[in-house]
């Protein structure tokens, strides 16, 4: 978040500039104490290695150095050095010498770790102990163990607590992996779903066009060309018998017409079939809304159309099959139900779109239909065979005097 710093970044701030920090506060005070408890050898000595310790910290502070690595351990070893010697010079340099605790977990490996934790803890014993190093007095000396004993008992104490928390952090960083793993698997995986839902709707949409090429022609055979064949039938016998009985020959010629009027006919329901008209000018919501409207004045039934969710493009295939059923629904409601209401509810709920056709007839018995015979428009069958061309489901509820409630749903393919 912004503006908030974070403990990484507080911590990244004090490795940065707190070095600096400690050995100017460290050079300060023993500058004012040195009176009291530095000799000249002692000054000269701390003037000389204050510019090294100085300058090792700006090497370290640009340098690209991996913790652990042998320029890193060298970096620890050398300061240490120094912060010795400055302690020696004048105990209150140990201020400067406690880095060595907070970079020994950071700089080393985790078999030198320990080691590091303990040179520091003498340091700063040798510091405290009241004479400098080495202690001078029996005194010094015990004072010096303690001291070391409280070091060291303490550096181990926060070695052991950095290492849980070093090994929870593993632990977090393993967990973050596999579940980044978990995760990148879990999307290649819906990506092939996608991948396998999409051709599934290709096949589907296929297997409906093959359908639909399958009933067109089975039409055509059963209706279309056996008219025609019909008609030269007729027409034939017109020819043979034009000259020796005209009066037979218009029966033929008017019958070989009612043939070409009727094959007409079943031409143009049969295109009708294949796209409805209705879908040339309107959507499916407008189109259903006029078809629900022409239905309702045609048979005095009240009926209301109702659209949920966002209306989208769809492809023709989807509109056409849910016009389809929606108009053969609403024809047994008119044919069959003796209903005085009606409801249509066309619902677009993301990769699916439904339509429920509602109304208050009279119901039926679905155990007492007949079994479906084939393909066409008719009945239940038809709808549900219309609907799974298109890998759509259409499911219906009444019972006698319940009603009649027709869903379909159908999956969701937007206009190319």
């Amino acid at each position: 978040m912004t503006g908030v710093t974070t403990a990484e970044q507080w911590w990244e701030r004090f490795f940065r500039h707190g070095p600096y920090g400690l050995l100017g506060l460290a050079t300060v005070v023993s500058a004012v104490t040195s009176g009291f408890i530095m000799s000249r050898a002692d000054v000269y000595a701390a003037a000389a290695l204050l510019p090294a310790a100085l300058g090792l910290q700006l090497w370290w502070s640009r340098a690209s150095v991996r913790p652990g690595s042998r320029a890193a351990q060298a970096y620890f070893a050398v300061r240490t050095l120094l912060a010795f010697g400055l302690t020696w010079c004048n105990p209150f340099f140990s201020i400067f010498t406690v880095l060595g605790y907070f970079d020994a977990g950071r700089v080393l490996p985790q078999r030198g770790m320990r080691a590091g934790l303990l040179v520091t803890a003498v340091i700063m014993a040798g510091a405290q102990s009241g004479s400098g190093l080495p202690p001078t007095t029996v005194m010094n000396w015990v004072v010096f163990g303690v001291l070391l004993a409280v070091h060291g008992s303490l550096t181990m104490l926060f070695a052991q607590i950095g290492n849980r928390e070093a090994e929870q952090a593993r632990n977090q960083t393993d967990t973050i992996t596999a579940l980044e793993s978990a995760n990148a698997r879990l999307e290649q995986a819906l990506a092939e779903n996608a991948g396998l839902h999409a051709q599934l709707l290709v096949q589907a949409r296929e297997a409906g066009v093959a359908d639909e090429r399958s009933r067109l022609a089975a039409e055509i055979h059963d209706t279309i060309a056996q008219g025609l064949t019909g008609i030269i039938a007729q027409l034939q016998a017109v020819t043979s018998t034009a000259r020796t009985d005209p009066a037979l020959a218009g029966e033929h010629l008017a019958r070989a017409a009612a043939l070409a009027r009727h094959s007409l006919g079943e031409a143009r329901r049969s295109v009708h079939d294949l796209l409805p008209a209705a879908l040339e000018h309107d959507d499916l919501p407008g189109a259903l809304e006029k078809t629900v409207t022409t239905w309702s004045e045609r048979t005095g039934v009240r009926a209301e159309f109702t659209v949920t969710g966002t209306a989208e493009p769809l492809h023709d295939e989807v509109g056409a099959t849910l016009l389809r059923i929606a108009e053969e629904a609403l024809a047994n409601a008119a044919r069959h139900a003796g209903a005085s209401r009606a409801g249509i509810t066309l619902s677009y709920m993301g990769d699916e779109i439904s339509l429920d056709v509602r109304d208050d007839g009279r119901g039926f018995d679905p155990a007492a239909l007949p079994p479906y015979a084939g393909a066409g428009g008719f009945g239940l069958g038809g709808m549900r065979a219309r609907a799974e061309r298109i890998a759509g489901t259409v499911e219906v509820e009444t019972g006698p005097d319940l009603g009649t409630a027709v869903c379909a749903r159908v999956p969701m393919v937007r206009q190319g």
